[in-house]
């Protein structure tokens, strides 16, 4: 007969969960194998210093900042905690190397480099003095980022917001979680609750990465008009962007449904009628669809206009209600997931 206390059977659940977690945690140095997702404009000093010191690990989104301002943001977030965080850097960058050599001067010990495959020199400078982690939409990509020397993997699912690939994250876990075993595997995409952190844990993931979850953490300087867009909308609402002719490709973007999403229609078919008509040519039409959204992010961000800016979101934003700190957030997942074990331990008894 179990004779377990509620408080004894709390601890024991919380065991399981950090044992489940451990590789992760070890990995990024924290109490709680969980990333926080790097978005633009909101991923800065502010929140990933709470994250950080809430016991997750807090990634700061260089997104299209030089050098020096990387340097800055660096050194922000460093007065805010001396906890471990790390620096997600977009490949494409025209100034990759240099933002590498910034990360390594700061003693930062993980950088992050998303947005396409990043260049073997960048991977092997990063490695002289920081952790590197990678995302892999495919299972033979995360195979060569593995060789190639990355530290750790990120599969990120289309359920996530912003830009994304095509495969959900249910499908990429079962095909990834299995076969990449050599480095820690964290997963993204679509993760609101305990109880999703804790199945992919006990697939094998080594940790998660949320992003939406957190825009609405009171130490978030996205604009209060964002938080709200966040705590009114439904997963129905984050749609990726609609591409109208295959000849003009569109980045897919998942984002919150707007004015903006309305107009960058039209935007797309008036662009393509005056290519039809030899207005203008292929080239300047397809750069003047990714135009469109130029500036977008920050103005929704920032400045809060939700109807014209671009309201990057996951699908699993239905599940953010309130505003509420960091360390709450992390305390009401871990709860849950908590909760998930002892009620599975029930149904066993």
């Amino acid at each position: 007969m179990d004779n377990m206390t509620p408080t004894d059977a709390s601890a024991e659940a919380q065991a399981k969960l950090d044992r489940l977690m451990a590789r992760g945690a070890a990995f990024l140095g924290t109490r709680y194998a969980v990333l926080g997702g790097a978005m633009s404009w909101v991923s800065e000093r502010n929140l990933v210093a709470a994250l950080s010191n809430a016991g997750a690990f807090g990634v700061i989104a260089c997104g299209a900042m030089m050098p020096d301002r990387l340097a800055e943001e660096i050194k922000a977030t460093q007065a805010l905690t001396d906890k471990p965080f790390g620096v997600n850097l977009i490949t494409m960058h025209p100034n990759l190397m240099e933002l590498v050599e910034v990360c390594l001067a700061a003693k930062v010990g993980h950088i992050v480099f998303a947005g396409g495959i990043p260049p073997g020199p960048a991977i092997k400078r990063a490695k002289e003095g920081a952790k590197v982690i990678c995302f892999a939409p495919a299972l033979a990509l995360a195979k060569k980022l593995v060789r190639s020397g990355a530290d750790a993997i990120v599969i990120e699912g289309s359920e996530a917001g912003g830009h994304i690939g095509p495969v959900s994250l249910t499908v990429l876990a079962q095909e990834i979680l299995p076969h990449i075993t050599d480095v820690p595997v964290f997963v993204a995409g679509g993760i609101g609750r305990g109880e999703a952190i804790l199945s992919y844990l006990e697939m094998g993931a080594a940790g998660v990465q949320l992003g939406t979850r957190f825009v609405c953490a009171t130490e978030c300087v996205a604009h209060p008009n964002f938080k709200q867009a966040f705590i009114r909308g439904a997963a129905r609402d984050a749609l990726p962007t609609v591409q109208i002719d295959p000849s003009f490709p569109v980045i897919p973007v998942r984002a919150l449904q707007n004015e903006g999403t309305k107009r960058f229609m039209t935007h797309q078919a008036e662009v393509i009628r005056r290519f039809k008509a030899g207005e203008l040519d292929k080239d300047a039409a397809q750069l003047d669809i990714e135009h469109f959204w130029a500036g977008a992010l920050r103005r929704a961000v920032i400045e809060g206009d939700v109807e014209n800016g671009s309201v990057m979101a996951g699908q699993s934003v239905g599940m953010v209600s309130k505003e509420q700190p960091a360390a709450e957030i992390l305390a009401e997942l871990m709860g849950q997931a908590q909760a998930a074990i002892l009620a599975r331990k029930a149904q066993v008894a």
